[in-house]
C-alpha cells in the first residue's frame, strides 16, 4: 500500500492506467511469477497506476484464493512506485469478500463492477455499493457499465458515499457523462474522478476530454507502452498532429481487429502481450483464443504502431 491518499495520486495523471493481464501456465493454474514481471514491467515503463484482477485481468475467472494472491503479487511487484487497485464484483456478499481480500493484500483502492447478473433499480445499485465503501477502508471507484447504469441523483447519492472517490464509465453515453458531471459538481462539495473505461478508451478520449474526464485506462498499455505513453503525452501537450496519427494509423484499425471477435477486448491483449515476448499463457473459459489470422494481423498492426512513432520524431 502507498502512504498518499489514492484520489490525490490519480488526480494529475504521470501515465496511462495499467490493467495487466493475469498470467497463466501451460496447466491453467496463475502463474504469479510471470504476473510479476509483467507488472513489474508496466510500471517501469511509466504507468500511473495498476488496476490488478480487473476486466481485462480476467476477474471473472478467479477463484477468491487466486485474486488474493494476484492483488499481493501486483502490490509487491509496483513496490508502491504506483498505487494498486484492485477488482470487487459479483453480489453484495462476495463482492465485500473481495474487497476485504484486496484490503488484506495491501491494495491501495478498489474498482467495483457491476453486480453479478441481476438488472436492479437505482435504489439497491445504492446500496450495494455503499456496503462495499463500508466494508473496508479503501478508497472506491464504481465501474459504470452493463447492468449498473446510474442516474444523475445516483452518481451524485455515489459521490457523497464515504469512501466512493470516482466513476469509470464503460457505456460511452456523453450525454448522460455531461448531465452527471454537472450534477455532481452542483450537488456536492467535494472533488469526484471520472474515469474513460471504454475498450480501448483512447479511440474515444478526445470527446471524454472535452468534458473534463483526464483518467482513461489502456489495455493497448499492456503490450505496447511505448504507444500508449505517446498517444497520453500527446494528448496532454496538444500535439494533435501525433494524435491524429496514431488513432488513424493504430487504435482505429486495432479497434476494428477487436471487434472481430466476442471477448477480444481481453482475448487480444493477452495475445499481444505473447507477441511482445511474454508468455502470459491463454485466457480462461468462457474467453477463446483469437483465431490465428487474427493475432497475425495484430503481430502487423503493432509493427505498424511503432513506425508510427518513428515518424514523430
Amino acid at each position: 500500500m502507498t502512504s498518499a491518499p489514492l484520489a490525490a495520486r490519480l488526480a494529475i495523471p504521470s501515465g496511462p492506467l495499467f490493467f495487466p493481464v493475469t498470467a497463466f501456465a501451460p496447466d491453467g493454474s496463475v502463474d504469479l511469477d510471470t504476473y510479476r514481471a509483467h507488472v513489474r514491467r508496466g510500471v517501469e515503463a511509466g504507468a500511473a497506476a495498476v488496476f490488478a484482477c480487473c476486466g481485462t485481468g480476467e476477474f471473472h475467472a478467479l477463484t477468491p484464493e487466486e485474486f488474493e494472491a494476484c492483488a499481493r503479487a501486483a502490490v509487491e511487484a509496483a513496490g508502491g512506485r504506483v498505487p494498486v487497485v484492485a477488482g470487487a464484483g459479483y453480489g453484495t456478499a462476495l463482492a465485500v469478500r473481495y474487497a476485504r481480500l484486496a484490503e488484506a493484500a495491501g491494495a491501495d483502492g478498489l474498482l467495483a463492477m457491476p453486480p453479478y447478473l441481476v438488472v436492479a433499480g437505482q435504489e439497491g445499485l445504492l446500496r450495494h455499493y455503499r456496503e462495499v465503501a463500508a466494508a473496508t477502508a479503501l478508497p472506491v471507484i464504481v465501474y459504470q457499465r452493463d447492468n449498473a447504469v446510474f442516474t444523475p441523483e445516483t452518481v451524485v447519492g455515489l459521490a457523497r458515499t464515504d469512501g466512493i472517490i470516482g466513476l469509470k464509465d464503460g457505456l460511452g453515453d456523453l450525454d448522460l457523462m455531461q448531465r452527471v458531471v454537472s450534477a455532481v459538481r452542483t450537488g456536492t462539495s467535494g472533488d469526484f474522478l471520472y474515469f474513460n473505461g471504454l475498450p480501448t478508451a483512447e479511440q474515444t478520449q478526445l470527446a471524454y476530454r472535452a468534458l473534463g474526464v483526464t483518467l482513461y485506462s489502456s489495455a493497448v498499455f499492456c503490450f505496447a507502452p511505448e504507444i500508449a505513453l505517446a498517444f497520453h503525452r500527446a494528448l496532454g501537450t496538444g500535439d494533435d498532429t501525433t494524435v491524429r496519427r496514431l488513432l488513424d494509423g493504430f487504435y482505429g484499425p486495432f479497434v476494428e481487429l477487436r471487434a472481430r471477435g466476442r471477448g477480444y477486448a481481453v482475448a487480444l491483449v493477452k495475445a499481444g502481450v505473447r507477441l511482445r515476448g511474454l508468455d502470459v499463457g491463454e485466457v480462461r473459459p468462457p474467453l477463446h483464443e483469437p483465431a490465428g489470422d487474427h493475432v497475425k494481423q495484430l503481430a502487423e498492426l503493432i509493427e505498424r504502431g511503432y513506425a508510427l512513432l518513428e515518424e514523430t520524431k
